[in-house]
């Protein structure tokens, strides 16, 4: 994982300051380029909602609080992507920013393409307006996006050894050459964990990082743990033997998702590390 550009989206919230502390870590780790992006929200904008409240109450047409609902939105974002620009410059590193309009989590998804990682606050500012219910930002995104995703937490700390939550699947395959390209650059020892209740799952499991490791002479350790997956692995992360966890994004099938809930999305929601997830 060649990481030179970086981009942070960040909405002015608590999580999102941690956000750009992990991405200017990981910048100067990696000498990469930093840019924090602010989405107007479309929607504030061309609200329906907004037009049948203004309307119903006898407030003023909506067409006249347009514009002043557009310059406070355009000032906010300037006062964010200042606050962005200061702590990186602060820290020494160099950055860049942008301002757009747009579906927030779409919008980030397609900016996404031209960066080699996403940094993402687990949390945004609207989560307590439905973000809980609905599925938040951050989830959707993982879910879309073709790039790698950081889901960050509440509080920050420095990273010297990483997880891999390993199942098999397409995705984990992915995010174990993704933690391969990782240790190149940063020696961050790994500990694998493999969640079955089946032994020769297990065994073959174990065989197979083994194998596809040993070329690397990576420091890596193998732990086989019982139970369901989304709580194992928030236990692990709890233990605090790692301060980043990397996992393969949605590796099971929709329709399980739909009747059992996603593990993806329990980890992202509950973890007290950064989660670095791989489509």
């Amino acid at each position: 994982m060649n990481i030179k550009k970086i981009m942070v989206p960040t909405d002015g919230s608590d999580f999102g300051k941690i956000a750009i502390e992990y991405g200017i870590y990981i910048a100067k780790r990696f000498d990469a380029q930093l840019t924090g992006i602010h989405v107007m929200d479309i929607r504030l904008i061309q609200g329906p909602v907004f037009t049948d409240i203004s309307g119903s109450v006898g407030l003023p047409p909506y067409q006249e609080f347009l514009p002043m609902l557009q310059d406070s939105l355009e000032e906010r974002a300037e006062s964010i992507l200042q606050a962005f620009r200061t702590q990186c410059e602060e820290a020494g590193v160099h950055t860049e920013t942008k301002k757009t309009v747009g579906v927030i989590d779409e919008t980030i998804v397609e900016e996404g393409i031209n960066f080699d990682l996403i940094l993402l606050a687990q949390r945004g500012e609207h989560f307590h307006l439905g973000g809980a219910l609905l599925g938040s930002t951050a989830e959707s995104v993982v879910r879309k996006s073709r790039r790698p995703v950081m889901v960050t937490p509440a509080t920050f700390q420095e990273i010297e050894s990483m997880g891999l939550a390993y199942d098999g699947s397409g995705p984990a395959d992915n995010a174990l050459q993704l933690v391969v390209e990782l240790y190149e650059q940063t020696a961050w020892p790994l500990t694998v964990i493999i969640i079955t209740d089946d032994h020769s799952v297990g065994a073959s499991l174990d065989q197979k990082i083994e194998d596809f490791l040993e070329p690397y002479k990576i420091d890596s350790t193998t732990i086989i743990l019982r139970g369901k997956e989304e709580r194992e692995i928030i236990k692990f992360i709890k233990e605090g033997s790692v301060e980043l966890m990397v996992m393969g994004a949605y590796g099971h099938n929709r329709l399980r998702e739909l009747i059992l809930g996603s593990t993806t999305s329990y980890v992202i929601r509950k973890s007290t590390i950064p989660v670095l997830l791989s489509r």
